[in-house]
């Protein structure tokens, strides 16, 4: 049988319903939610390193593209750049998962949780710079210099909006959600 760990409940006046004290709506054990947490973390990396390696396998190929010679000293230096980050974006997508096997049935799950949350972040920051790096030297190489750091800029602006203004635009809270808070009344329930 599957015992769930029970929380106290603290029951809601006439603004909304019951919900578990001191978490987000949910009934688990923190273990499950460590499992939970680290499940979240493997399909966000899985996109991650998807798109990681579709941009390295682009700048791999580029090097034997035969307009590869026509690159001036400063894309040449931007490429080298992005190769070394799509390296880097690589191996630190990686690093969570070779943690976890390091510290595999050693009670470590929430530390691995933690680390891999804080890997995650870095390899999301290093993704990011890639992508508007290699939209960089694609607009530089293809119509200018100019054009390059107009794509630099505009990646950068829609970047700052989707991770920084985007984030605080939407509800955070437990309780703003209805159909949330709504269906961990029902959990509690049963």
């Amino acid at each position: 049988m599957n015992r769930r760990h029970v929380r106290p409940i603290v029951r809601a006046g006439p603004a909304g319903p019951a919900t578990p004290r001191g978490d987000d709506g949910r009934n688990e054990t923190p273990n499950e939610r460590s499992d939970r947490n680290w499940n979240d973390i493997l399909q966000e990396l899985r996109v991650a390193l998807t798109g990681t390696q579709l941009i390295g396998g682009f700048l791999l190929a580029v090097a034997f593209q035969p307009r590869f010679e026509q690159l001036d000293d400063y894309q040449l230096t931007l490429y080298l750049v992005l190769v070394g980050l799509a390296g880097l974006a690589t191996v630190i997508g990686l690093a969570p998962v070779t943690l976890h096997r390091t510290l595999f049935r050693r009670q470590a799950k929430e530390r691995v949780v933690r680390t891999g949350n804080r890997l995650l972040i870095a390899d999301l920051v290093v993704v990011a710079l890639l992508v508007i790096g290699v939209t960089s030297l694609v607009f530089d190489f293809a119509l200018s210099r100019v054009g390059g750091f107009v794509a630099l800029g505009l990646g950068a602006v829609i970047l700052a909006g989707l991770w920084l203004v985007l984030p605080r635009l939407q509800p955070a809270e437990v309780g703003e959600d209805p159909g949330v808070v709504g269906a961990a009344a029902d959990d509690d329930e049963r």
